[in-house]
């Protein structure tokens, strides 16, 4: 199993200059892939400006977004900026969306919340289309540039909700799982590759695993900062994003043991503190 570490873009007050040093620290360090979060009505960085950010000063490490919020984007222009993206990172990006679940989001943007299921299917249709240089409507040329890896990045699916599991299995090239415990994270992987046998399509298929990390006496910041991120789920919401928080070298080792027993393919260690000492602290966590 790969172990991929997230970029502190999701965490509050987190220096835009931080996210280069950690890219640089994080491949030296070993790590498969960096993994954003992303919001639109939040103290967040985006995520696509962060990962090319990350691209032009690494040369091995995997970018994905882990998950973006999909619905609230343009589909065509999404489509160009992740074929750019591809195209500078000589193919190591990885596009993970979401439904997304805040209204605000959508709010802000003027997208639809309550269509954005369906909105995100036809994201990931034109993404397909515009990637294999297909006019993306009548009477338009197609749109450039071509991504680097043929048929375009890597389409990784999350979401817990029912919906979200058929979805994945119908239209994604692999799942991206909650911050959950491993028998949840097989059971969902066993849903999306039930939907996926239904709707009859083959070819490889991913699990990605995720787990929210802090060492190294860091709790109270992380508290803090889940805290900040995740209010809009009330108190025992937060409590319980809190209480997922991985704080010891073991637990982290228990949970990449755990994830790789039921078959997850990569798991994003995403940090729930910006400290680049972060990096080296999983690094020796995860052996």
């Amino acid at each position: 199993m790969k172990i991929a570490i997230g970029l502190p873009t999701g965490v509050p007050e987190t220096p835009g200059r931080l996210l280069v040093d950690w890219a640089r620290r994080a491949e030296q360090a070993g790590f498969s892939s960096l993994g954003t979060i992303g919001r639109i009505v939040f103290d967040s960085h985006e995520e696509l400006v962060a990962l090319a950010a990350a691209a032009a000063v690494t040369e091995r490490i995997g970018l994905a977004t882990t998950v973006m919020v999909a619905p609230v984007r343009e589909p065509v222009l999404l489509a160009k900026q992740a074929a750019t993206l591809d195209a500078i990172s000589r193919g190591r990006l990885v596009l993970g969306l979401g439904v997304g679940w805040r209204d605000d989001d959508f709010r802000a943007t003027g997208a639809d919340y309550h269509g954005r299921g369906a909105a995100l299917d036809r994201l990931v249709g034109s993404l397909r289309r515009v990637w294999r240089g297909e006019a993306p409507r009548p009477g338009v040329d197609p749109v450039g540039p071509p991504p680097e890896r043929e048929g375009g990045p890597e389409i990784l699916l999350g979401g817990s909700a029912p919906a979200a599991l058929r979805r994945a299995g119908r239209l994604g090239d692999g799942y991206l799982a909650m911050p959950v415990g491993a028998d949840d994270v097989a059971q969902a992987g066993d849903a999306v590759r039930k939907a996926r046998e239904e709707a009859g399509v083959t070819g490889p298929f991913r699990l990605i695993g995720t787990a929210y990390c802090a060492l190294g006496g860091t709790d109270a910041e992380a508290d803090a900062n889940m805290a900040r991120y995740y209010a809009f789920g009330g108190p025992d919401f937060v409590t319980q994003m809190q209480g997922g928080v991985l704080r010891s070298e073991e637990a982290v080792r228990q949970r990449i043991r755990d994830l790789d027993s039921v078959g997850v393919d990569e798991v994003f260690l995403w940090p729930a503190v910006n400290d680049l000492d972060q990096i080296d602290r999983l690094a020796a966590a995860r052996g």
